[in-house]
């Protein structure tokens, strides 16, 4: 029982750090319509970001304060975030209204690869360390109640926190705020909100500067586990199985889905790797997506769309 429980924890914990990244996605997709695959790209920008930053301060401003170089440095990546949905939308999603979907697709590869050599140009292409101060050694938890305790990465459950703080933070934003209900009209029918005076145009800026964050966020706490590297980008290919699963257009749905993929590719790892030689976990996430596409394709919170001829 106790090694069940550690291994249904560390899937948890793993589930809300795919979560974080679907999250991106799914903001993007319900406030324009655009399935945004440049959000791995952010990811790996904003890892660069922070990671040379918290390098650079201390020289800059001369502090030997980890702490203060790491908040400081959060708070200039997370301006260069903003700077960067800013340019996205000025410069390419103002130009593109209306288009079609394919169209919007192939702007945001365009962007992908655009932030992907801009980073390396600006922050340079070595592996760099994220260190925030999260303690990397396991404890043991529960000795109490199971002989020998249930062991816990406390890394994956301080990134699991930060992760689910981040969540609940957007979620009141999204349901308490007035800026917050006007990216959910845009999401219902962005005519309709543009009808009642909603202005696109900064709704867009918005909801890629929330992805930026999220971004940031999620940049931060994979680079802190990983190292901060350029296959930090493919990070959001663990996240297409969770909005298969939770849904494309539901921001619920990025969170249990991601929460089902991460406890069912440990599990199934674990229970039925030995039968099948191993490796499950790195395409059980992906099996799942495709039960889904055949049975399920709007996914278990996503809408159904329904076209009338």
């Amino acid at each position: 029982m106790a090694f069940f429980l550690e291994t249904l924890l560390n899937g948890l914990m793993a589930g809300m750090l795919y979560s974080l990244v679907a999250l991106g996605f799914v903001l993007i997709f319900k406030a324009s319509g655009v399935f945004n695959f440049a959000q791995g790209a952010m990811v790996l920008f904003a890892a660069l970001a922070m990671a040379r930053f918290a390098e650079w301060v201390p020289q800059w401003i001369g502090i030997d304060s980890k702490w203060l170089a790491n908040t400081v440095a959060f708070v200039l990546a997370g301006a260069v975030m903003f700077v960067v949905a800013w340019l996205v939308e000025r410069l390419v999603l103002r130009h593109l209204v209306n288009q079609e979907a394919a169209t919007l697709l192939m702007a945001t590869l365009g962007i992908t690869y655009f932030l992907e050599g801009l980073g390396q140009t600006i922050f340079g292409s070595d592996i760099y360390k994220i260190d925030i101060g999260m303690p990397k050694e396991p404890i043991f938890a529960f000795q109490s109640v199971f002989e020998g305790g249930i062991l816990i990465n406390q890394e994956d459950l301080i990134a699991a926190a930060i992760a689910a703080a981040l969540v609940a933070g957007l979620s009141v934003f999204f349901q308490k705020t007035s800026t917050g209900r006007a990216l959910r009209a845009v999401a219902d029918d962005h005519q309709a909100a543009q009808s009642i005076g909603i202005p696109l145009n900064r709704i867009w800026v918005i909801v890629w500067c929330v992805a930026g964050v999220v971004a940031l966020v999620a940049g931060m706490i994979w680079g802190s586990k990983l190292g901060v590297q350029f296959s930090l980008a493919t990070v959001a290919l663990r996240a297409l199985p969770v909005i298969i699963l939770g849904g494309l257009t539901s921001v619920p749905g990025a969170i249990i889905g991601g929460l089902i993929i991460g406890v069912g590719e440990k599990l199934s790892e674990v229970y039925l790797g030995p039968f099948v030689g191993g490796g499950i976990e790195i395409w059980f996430a992906y099996m799942l997506a495709l039960v889904f596409l055949l049975f399920r394709p709007q996914g278990l919170f996503g809408e159904k769309i329904i076209d009338r001829v």
